[in-house]
C-alpha cells in the first residue's frame, strides 16, 4: 500500500505568504508493503521537526513522535539510532529546510544488510 498525498496548500493563501512558501517532500516506508509520500508547502525557515508536525506525521506515527521527543534537543545525529534525514543524510530535528528537500523517515532494520548479504553468499 502506498499513500500519496498531494499538495496541502489552499487557494485562500494571501499573496505575501505564498511568496514565502516552499515545497518539501516527505517519505516513510513503514515496511516493504506500506509507504507514505507527501508533498508539503511550508514557510521558509521551517525546521525538519516542524514539517513532520505540520504534515500530521507525529500524530499518525506514535513511534516517530516518541523518538522525536527523546532527541529533539540533540544537535548531532548518532549513527545507528537516527530515524530522519534529508536525501539519505542524517540531520538534526532543528535542521532548517531548503526548497524541494526530501525528508526521509528511516525504520529500524531487523538485521544488518551487509551481514545478510554475507550470509547469503556463504550458504
Amino acid at each position: 500500500m502506498a499513500e500519496l498525498t498531494g499538495n496541502t496548500n489552499s487557494n485562500s493563501t494571501p499573496q505575501s505568504v505564498e511568496s514565502k512558501l516552499m515545497t518539501v517532500y516527505l517519505a516513510y516506508a513503514e515496511d516493504e508493503r506500506c509507504q507514505h509520500y507527501l508533498a508539503l508547502k511550508v514557510i521558509s525557515g521551517t525546521s525538519l521537526y516542524d514539517a513532520l508536525n505540520q504534515a500530521g506525521w507525529l500524530e499518525k506515527f506514535a513511534e516517530l513522535a516518541e523518538w522525536c521527543e527523546q532527541v529533539k534537543d540533540v544537535a548531532t545525529p548518532t549513527a545507528k539510532r537516527w530515524h530522519v534525514g534529508i536525501y539519505a543524510q542524517k540531520q538534526p530535528l532543528s535542521y532548517v529546510l531548503q526548497p524541494f528537500d526530501r525528508i526521509e523517515v528511516y525504520r529500524s532494520l531487523s538485521a544488518d544488510p551487509m551481514s545478510q548479504r554475507k550470509n547469503k553468499s556463504r550458504g
